[in-house]
């Protein structure tokens, strides 16, 4: 048996080794330090989170995002970012933020992606930051403000602690993500490009929590929309059912969305139907937020219309699904006929082991912090997001942002608790992905 003797040497060269000396938490004294700093983030994180939840910045209101976009390039411009503003005015959005920071080129390229914009636009009566107590209330305080200030907070800490300047780091805060530009060709396209030259991404929205346990996500759903189009033969109401006129627009729409729901169903795809009409006319009013029809008793339908959304888990599924409903649509009852249409959308950020890799590495993170382990969060309980659009390139974490409730409604809350939180969470996340 071999035994092995420690000596000061032997410990010095271990600690080279292993990029610090461990303290009982898992920490080197670096990271230590980094912790402190971004506990000591908290009184500027909410300075700054004030002043951008009182900026109305609906996505609609332009002048607004850009604002809000001043405020977050004079951050990241102390930083050492280079910061560009990116006009979206011709698929008639603000624009967007690219900052970019150079590091060693030794450790993972990070793409930390965000939002400026909220879903409260200036007609909204929900427009103020308020503070009562641990809760903080206000437009967008978590959908995503909050993720904005934990980003800045974060890497306010890793320049404290010195670990900024080894990482390569690019941001891209869209102004549009509550409602995208179309083409999602031009509006998605600094993002995209953005993937292309990066090793992972971190999305900075909100943090998902279950029975109080703060959950990591490393998938979103895609959200894109259908429209079925009915016609049929019309005629007195004694005729329906006959060989020579057919069933009417009514039966043949109810056939085919029943047949959506029997048929085309998957293991985390769900469509839903968000409005239907039929009659001798019927159309969609001109802000495609609802329909109206004509007609009476005694007159077969001649026209149907429906309206909805779709959502998967990997865009293959969205394949899939599109092409059972499309099957369902082209068999229909006699006297009538009908089309379906896809239209643009979110894609989906399907799970991946490598994104599960990274959630093993935040789990470290959160092992040397003292917080209990993150659990993968059900995609089914997360909205479509700007991660889809990179998610088939590189692997992704999704949840750096605050904790909260209510978002997209008035009484949006945001707990104060998960800002230092996930502040430390981000900065010690970010300083171990840029190590080479």
């Amino acid at each position: 048996m071999i035994r092995f003797r420690t000596t000061a040497a032997a410990l010095a060269a271990l600690a080279i080794v292993s990029g610090g000396p461990a303290l009982a938490a898992g920490l080197s004294g670096q990271e230590t330090r980094l912790v402190q700093a971004a506990g000591a983030e908290e009184a500027r994180s909410l300075q700054l989170l004030e002043a951008i939840v009182n900026i109305n910045s609906g996505t609609l209101n332009s002048a607004g995002v850009e604002q809000v976009a001043r405020k977050m390039e004079s951050e990241l411009k102390t930083l050492g970012f280079d910061v560009q503003w990116i006009p979206m005015t011709e698929v008639g959005r603000a624009g967007h933020i690219v900052a970019t920071h150079k590091g060693s080129g030794k450790g993972k390229r990070m793409l930390l992606i965000g939002h400026m914009d909220t879903v409260f636009e200036p007609d909204s009566p929900f427009q103020k930051y308020v503070r009562r107590g641990d809760v903080i209330e206000g437009p967008g305080v978590n959908d995503m403000k909050g993720g904005l200030v934990v980003m800045v907070g974060a890497l306010r800490a890793m320049q404290a602690a010195g670990t900024l300047k080894d990482a390569d780091i690019t941001i891209v805060l869209t102004g549009d993500e509550e409602r995208a530009g179309r083409p999602l060709s031009v509006s998605r396209g600094p993002l995209i490009e953005a993937a292309k030259k990066s090793d992972l991404a971190l999305e900075f929205e909100g943090l998902a929590q279950e029975n109080g346990n703060d959950m990591a996500s490393i998938a979103r759903r895609s959200s894109t929309e259908w429209k079925v189009t009915v016609t049929a033969k019309s005629g007195h109401s004694s005729g329906i059912f006959d060989d020579a006129v057919g069933y009417g627009a009514a039966y043949e729409l109810a056939r085919i969305v029943d047949a959506f729901r029997e048929t085309a169903r998957e293991p985390n795809a769900t469509f839903n139907v968000g409005y239907m009409a039929a009659g001798t006319t019927a159309a969609a009013n001109e802000a495609d937020t609802g329909a109206t029809a004509t007609g009476k008793t005694n007159i077969i339908p001649a026209q149907a219309i429906a309206r909805g959304d779709l959502r998967t888990l990997s865009n293959s599924q969205t394949d899939s699904v599109r092409a059972k409903m499309k099957a369902i649509v082209e068999k229909p009852l006699a006297g009538a006929s009908a089309s379906i249409e896809f239209g643009e959308g979110y894609p989906a950020m399907a799970p991946t082991q490598a994104s599960r890799a990274l959630l093993g590495k935040l789990n470290e993170v959160n092992r040397d912090l003292g917080l209990e382990p993150m659990a993968e969060l059900d995609p089914l309980k997360r909205g479509a997001g700007d991660i889809g659009f990179v998610g088939d390139l590189l692997p992704g974490l999704i949840g750096f942002g605050t904790a909260g409730e209510g978002s997209h409604a008035p009484g949006e809350t945001m707990e104060l608790g998960s800002l230092t939180r996930q502040t430390k969470r981000a900065a010690l996340f970010m300083s171990r992905m840029a190590r080479p």
